[in-house]
């Protein structure tokens, strides 16, 4: 039986009721399918920044290397400014195991109501790969004359033929895998040095790929068509702010930021990847036992099929779209359920689909 090291963060928030119950549906399905999770608990985040000064030990990265994945709840509290929780704990986990590829999938699953009210919603099924270690994020850069007039803030945007050679190869080979359809995110009408090189890589790699369809698109207009007519959109390779912004907006399409998963891959496998949920931590409703577990959830299912479980990770994508399909939904997609109610269902309709699963073998 296969054993795997996970090194478990369940950050903040509602990280702390959403994980366990992603846990425990993993570890159901292990005994279904022959693989066990070593799930290693960390309680780096806020709260240790508050109580210790740091969001997690000076070693942490050391620590959980040899990991064969992370699972990430989710980072951020009131009181703690949103930068330092982001590059106290998330950005260094990314860049350190070199986790370039942002990949974060979106869908109107059976029973989530869509803002697209129109035949819009019908085959929207779109996947973004974002840049995830340089890009717009830069650390370099810094602010000058604090408080006086002359005051001044300077930003620099990191851009490097290696990163974005690398990342647009990824996106390329997923859309051959796909509906070979690739479509890329750019402003290069108004950003004068970035984004042409950005569209220069571009053009060169799809000459590489010529049985793939490209287009590309200024991200204002990219925002608009997006939701004039998302169906129209298969993968999307974007820079790292662009990215961002893109696949918040594409959750807030399929009915809900709370369902919406995502994987921070290190495709080379030399460094372990990081899976978690593109929600925050959402302290306004923590506590309360309401929190969607979707997102984390389906983070676990594209855990697994890097892991190398692909019919487990079917079996959990079947039986969560089965149970929201059947309106045990939390109140963030309409329904009325509790966060232990939700985890409950997951359960049974995980044990209910297992013979449609056997035939496929184990893994």
């Amino acid at each position: 039986m296969t054993t795997h090291k996970i090194a478990t963060l369940p950050g903040d928030g509602i990280g702390n009721e959403v994980v366990p119950v992603a846990m425990d549906v993993v570890n159901r399905l292990g005994e279904m399918h022959g693989f066990t999770m070593e799930w290693e608990i960390q309680d780096w985040g806020c709260e240790r920044y508050v109580r210790e000064g740091s969001m997690m030990p000076s070693d942490a990265l050391d620590q959980i290397a040899s990991s064969d994945a992370i699972f990430l709840g989710a980072v951020g509290a009131p009181g703690v400014p949103d930068h330092v929780s982001l590059w106290g704990m998330l950005i260094p986990i990314r860049r350190r195991f070199d986790q370039y590829v942002n990949l974060r999938p979106a869908k109107i699953l059976r029973g989530i109501p869509s803002p697209l009210k129109d035949d819009r919603a019908q085959n929207f099924d779109m996947v973004v790969i974002r840049e995830n270690v340089e890009g717009e994020y830069s650390a370099i850069g810094g602010r000058l004359y604090s408080g006086s007039d002359n005051e001044l803030a300077i930003q620099e945007n990191v851009f490097t033929r290696r990163g974005v050679t690398r990342v647009m190869a990824y996106a390329f080979e997923l859309a051959q895998k796909r509906g070979n359809h690739l479509t890329s995110a750019t402003k290069s009408n108004g950003i004068i040095h970035t984004m042409p090189f950005w569209d220069e890589i571009f053009d060169e790699m799809s000459a590489r790929h010529a049985d793939v369809t490209v287009d590309q698109y200024h991200i204002d207009a990219l925002v608009a068509m997006f939701v004039l007519d998302p169906s129209r959109f298969d993968v999307v390779v974007a820079s790292n702010l662009f990215g961002d912004i893109l696949t918040d907006l594409s959750a807030a399409m399929a009915g809900s930021i709370g369902i919406a998963p995502s994987a921070n891959i290190n495709p080379e496998r030399i460094h372990p990847s990081m899976f978690e949920p593109v929600h925050g931590s959402a302290p306004d409703i923590a506590g309360k036992g309401i929190a969607n577990p979707i997102g984390q959830v389906w983070s676990a299912v594209l855990m697994l099929e890097h892991l190398g479980h692909p019919v487990a990770a079917k079996h959990l994508m079947h039986s969560m779209e089965e149970v929201i399909a059947s309106e045990v939904r939390t109140p963030d997609i309409g329904g009325t359920a509790t966060t232990h109610e939700v985890a409950e269902a997951l359960m049974a309709q995980i044990d209910a689909d297992l013979s449609q699963f056997t035939s496929q073998g184990r893994g």
